[in-house]
């Protein structure tokens, strides 16, 4: 009897070479029955104004898959580099009528 790999296959994922990497520093989440939907932002700083640099729509079964790869890896950072500090959990600057952190 053979025994089992734990491993799983290697995925190829092709990258093409014009693809630019996306910084965001805000993201509305969204959601209804067979999708959530992430909407990057990039906020300019000291005004109310952003940019939209990406949307990206999942299943909620791979919504509950980012959160848990999310909290592993937040968890694996803190254990290195110490607790990461949330402002908002000082002086509530989330905007919940936006589904915003800022």
């Amino acid at each position: 009897m053979k025994e089992k790999k734990d491993r799983k296959a290697e995925i190829n994922i092709e990258i093409p070479g014009n693809l630019q990497p996306v910084y965001s520093n805000s993201i509305q989440i969204n959601h209804k029955d067979d999708e959530f939907t992430l909407s990057f932002v990039q906020m300019v700083p000291m005004t109310n104004k952003g940019h939209m640099k990406a949307i990206v729509a999942i299943t909620p079964q791979h919504a509950k898959r980012l959160l848990k790869a999310l909290n592993d890896n937040i968890e694996k950072y803190e254990g290195r580099f110490g607790e990461i500090a949330l402002p908002e959990d000082k002086n509530k600057n989330y905007s919940g009528d936006e589904g915003m952190y800022r």
